[in-house]
């Protein structure tokens, strides 16, 4: 994922209803890199000016790293939860919130609405707002029961959303290499620290370093190795969980 776009071609300005925002219209700009419109996931590249948006139930479960730019996000008594640049966030569907943004601001992100799924109905925001600190995280880390490719990994899942088929945590492991074969979920990666390379099946390679983020289709077929430790952020749909599987 490239913040301006594949080959950095740029994004396309959007076209905005009044009835979304309580201040004046902003500038936004995005660029999707995929979507399934089937399971209602989005990936791709946002930024927008000064705004602040209707309060009401946030629209989709969210994860996304904060490229350039502050926001805050602010419940229905005034509180306000501040995400600064660099970091990454999650977004609970259906909380009671409002994006206020106050400056530029340039993201990546996964959303997810299935489109046949019921909106929970939550009373506050408590809780809805989860920033990812690393030093935090890292001490919940715990080892996973099964290696992959024959590392060792530990995992700290931060928050599993309500219809059970979005995930979003940190992972850790030793050098490892998978096996070539369909990748089962949708996969955005945040590397943190290490290197990573994914080798599709045609021979073609990708290398991700800190900083980098990636999307991984479902079905990809494909292979993920590293010469040493590897840490990330993740957020993951799968599609055969929860209700996106009509359970």
């Amino acid at each position: 994922m490239e913040p301006q776009g594949p080959g950095g071609a740029g994004l396309t300005k959007m076209a905005l209803e009044p009835g979304d925002f309580q201040s004046a219209l902003p500038e936004q700009h995005l660029h999707v890199f995929f979507e399934d419109p089937d399971i209602g996931m989005s990936v791709g590249t946002w930024t927008t000016t000064d705004m602040q948006e209707t309060f009401g139930p946030y629209p989709d479960d969210e994860f996304m790293v904060v490229l350039e730019g502050r926001v805050r996000m602010q419940d229905r008594d005034g509180n306000e939860t501040p995400v600064e640049e660099g970091q990454s966030f999650y977004v609970r569907k259906a909380i009671p919130t409002s994006w206020k943004q106050e400056g530029f601001l340039h993201k990546f992100f996964i959303t997810l609405s299935a489109p046949d799924a019921p909106t929970p109905n939550i009373k506050s925001a408590e809780g809805g707002v989860i920033v990812f600190d690393g030093e935090t995280l890292t001490a919940g880390l715990v080892p996973e029961k099964t290696s992959i490719g024959g590392g060792t990994q530990r995992d700290n899942l931060v928050f599993t959303n309500d219809t059970g088929n979005m995930t979003v945590g940190m992972w850790e492991t030793s050098a490892f290499e998978s096996a070539m074969q369909p990748f089962s979920v949708h996969e955005f990666a945040q590397i943190l620290s290490g290197e990573v390379s994914i080798l599709e099946q045609d021979g073609t390679e990708h290398v991700f370093g800190p900083g980098d983020v990636a999307f991984v289709p479902r079905g990809t077929v494909c292979s993920w190795r590293s010469k040493g430790p590897v840490t990330k952020y993740y957020a993951i749909v799968d599609p055969s969980a929860g209700q996106l599987s009509g359970t």
